[in-house]
């Protein structure tokens, strides 16, 4: 219990060497959860530290169905569906569905598997940011597993927390490929967040004007 605790603490400070060699000294270390019930793994995810999470993965006994898609982990991902079915829409500790994870950490192939199995395009995570997985692709410039969203027919348009829409989001990031797709399957660029803000306003807060031009007012 003392080097669970210990695990966070290290990984909080940005002490990820100190962290290595706790996990090196007590490999239990790395099955430690906070109490919220989120593991050390996915903290490290959290903080973009993936080689660390790659190193806590190689430890543990076994990954559970949101590690296993966070990092892309696709034969421990059947598995896990294999193992109980009906985690292919739970929620994560923090609320959030496989595929939500698979969108938002770049494992396009791994939405995939996912969607193909079953996994909810639409799925709306259960904490106040309301997110559909289109809304963490969109988020983070993940092109492939947004096509692939949206030719299952993940809705274009759905908004999240605060009104937004996935192409405000694309907007904000200046990212035109992710714009062209969505426009493409119907996007509607006039919808306004609820501070009243189109795609549009919100590219040119950030100066993308090439994009805002593209999206009208």
């Amino acid at each position: 219990m003392e080097n669970s605790q210990r695990s966070f603490e290290l990984l909080q400070a940005g002490d990820t060497d100190g962290l290595r060699q706790l996990l090196e000294q007590d490999t239990t270390s790395s099955e430690a959860r906070d109490s919220t019930g989120l593991s050390l793994l996915m903290h490290s995810l959290y903080r973009g530290h993936r080689d660390l999470a790659e190193l806590i993965a190689g430890k543990k006994k076994a990954l559970d169905i949101f590690e296993a898609t966070s990092l892309g982990h696709l034969a421990r991902l059947k598995q896990c569906l294999r193992d109980d079915a009906s985690a292919i829409n739970s929620h994560s500790k923090d609320g959030f569905t496989a595929l939500h994870f698979a969108c938002f950490f770049g494992q396009p192939e791994a939405a995939r598997l996912l969607i193909e199995s079953g996994a909810a395009v639409n799925a709306v995570t259960a904490n106040p940011m309301q997110v559909m997985p289109l809304h963490s692709a969109a988020a983070v410039r993940n092109l492939d597993a947004a096509r692939l969203l949206l030719e299952h027919g993940a809705p274009v348009n759905a908004r999240q927390q605060g009104g937004w829409v996935p192409i405000h989001a694309a907007a904000q990031n200046g990212d035109r490929p992710m714009i062209e797709l969505l426009l493409q399957h119907h996007a509607d660029p006039k919808l306004a967040n609820d501070e009243g803000k189109t795609p549009a306003m919100v590219a040119r807060e950030k100066g993308h004007e090439e994009i805002a031009a593209l999206l009208g007012k």
